[in-house]
Parts: C-alpha cells; structure tokens; sequence
C-alpha cells in the first residue's frame, strides 16, 4: 500500500471538517433530548423516534467520511466504520423501546407499544423503515464481504427485520388492505418489505447456523423468525402460505432436534 501524501492527508481533513462539526451538533442534541426525557418521560416514545433518527444520520456521517477516505487516501479509515457499525445497534435499541423486540409472539403482546404511537404517520414509518434499509446497507458495503463482521451483520439485519414488523399495526392490517384506504401504497410496500426481511432473517439464521456458529440458539432464531412470518400471513388471511411456511418451521425444527439427539449421543460416546 502506497503511503498517503501530506497534502492528500490535509485535503481529506478540510474535507470533513464540516461533517465533524455536524457529527457534533446531533451528539449535542441527543444529549439534550436524554436530559429531558430523564426530567419528563411524557411523550418518550416519541422522542427515542427522534433519536433513532438523529443516530441514522449521524451513521450517515461516518460512513460518508469512510468513503472519502478510500476516494481521496486509498484506505477505509476502521474507525468511522466501527463508529457507523455501533450506532446500528443504537438506532435498533431506541427503536426496540418504543415498539419492543418481540420476534414471534402474538401482536397483543405489544399491541399497547403500537398504540402509543398511533399518531406516527404511516408515511413517516415507512420513511423511517427505508432510511434503516439504507443506512445497514450503506455499513455492509462499506465493510465488504470479506469483513470479520459477516455473520454479526445477520443478527443486525434480522432487529431490523423485527422493528420494522413492529411498526405495523397488526390488528388493522387486512383492513388496511382495502385498495380504497388512505395510504393503501405506502401501507402494501411496508407489508412486503416486512415479509421479505422476516424470511431473510430466517435464512440467514440457518445459514449462521450451518456454516459458521453450529449453535442451536442460532436455528431457533431462524424458526422464531419463520414464526413471525407465518404470523403475518395469519394477519392478512393468507392461510395457505401460513399453512406452508408452518410445514417449513416443521421440518426445521425436526432437524434441528435431529442435531439436538445427534451431539447429545456424541457427548456420551
């Protein structure tokens, strides 16, 4: 590797000063918006929907100066992208809190999460939902497929997967479905991206599962995920794809008992 000109150096950091300076900005207002929710928690959902927001910008930030770096020095600069990979987990998290990271269980389980932000435009979730989309993606490109992170990106995507199924209002959803209702696009779009992400996060499980961890917590995730989507088919009277994806939770879960029995009569031998 080439070692990188002073004046490149300088460049790079003229560059991103502004962005630094921005990068400190959103840090002063998350401050601010904690301060007040420790004094006052009225209305904290809504704000830990602002700080899941300030935080997906500020990822924004870090990965853009990642890239400036490759463009104008050559090298990822390790640091922002560390610094990008860790607010994933943070945006998740004030996410998680507002509309939990219940998986497979039964919409009344949270049903009173969803409710406190009923006045969350279906818009802005779906705004919102995109924006998480982006900014993961944006990290595991920057990363590359070669990274040391590969199958920790599987458990990131699969929160994703959840709080977006979360973000739903499982009890109106088939009467969402109405072609006539307000928002029907926007509402149907959210819907397939959430199926979609639900069975991705599955199979990724799966193939954590097979190919690198062997850990049975790991398949049982992928089922729990299975679970989530044939909930959602449930929601929207798709029976016969819930009736399939439950054939399919069958057989993953005789193979993973299989495998269960399989290393129990082994720890024995």
């Amino acid at each position: 590797m080439s070692k990188v000109s002073e004046d490149a150096r300088k460049k790079y950091l003229e560059t991103i000063k502004d962005y630094k300076k921005a990068i400190e900005d959103i840090e002063n207002r998350e401050k601010m918006i904690l301060q007040v929710l420790e004094k006052d928690s009225t209305g904290a959902e809504f704000k830990k929907l602002r700080l899941a927001e300030e935080n997906l910008n500020l990822l924004s930030y870090y990965v853009l100066m990642n890239n400036l770096s490759v463009s104008l020095l050559g090298v990822k600069n390790q640091g922002y992208l560390d610094e990008a990979r860790k607010l994933c987990y943070k945006f998740l998290i004030y996410l998680e809190q507002v509309v939990t990271a219940t998986i497979d269980g039964p919409f009344s389980d949270y049903q009173d999460k969803v409710d406190l932000i009923s006045s969350y435009d279906y818009t802005d979730r779906w705004r919102l939902t995109t924006k998480m989309g982006l900014a993961l993606q944006l990290v595991l490109t920057a990363y590359g497929d070669n990274t040391k992170w590969k199958w920790t990106f599987v458990e990131l995507e699969a929160r994703y997967a959840t709080v977006v199924k979360n973000l739903i209002n499982l009890k109106t959803l088939f009467q969402d479905m109405d072609p006539n209702a307000e928002g029907y696009d926007t509402k149907m779009a959210h819907l397939e991206l959430t199926r979609k992400l639900l069975d991705q996060a599955a199979n990724r499980y799966r193939e954590k599962y097979e190919l690198s961890t062997l850990r049975f917590d790991d398949f049982r995730l992928a089922i729990k995920y299975l679970g989530a989507l044939r909930y959602i088919y449930l929601s929207i009277n798709k029976s016969v794809d819930a009736d399939n994806i439950k054939r399919k939770m069958e057989i993953w879960q005789a193979k993973l008992e299989s495998d269960l029995k399989r290393k129990d009569i082994a720890a024995k031998q």
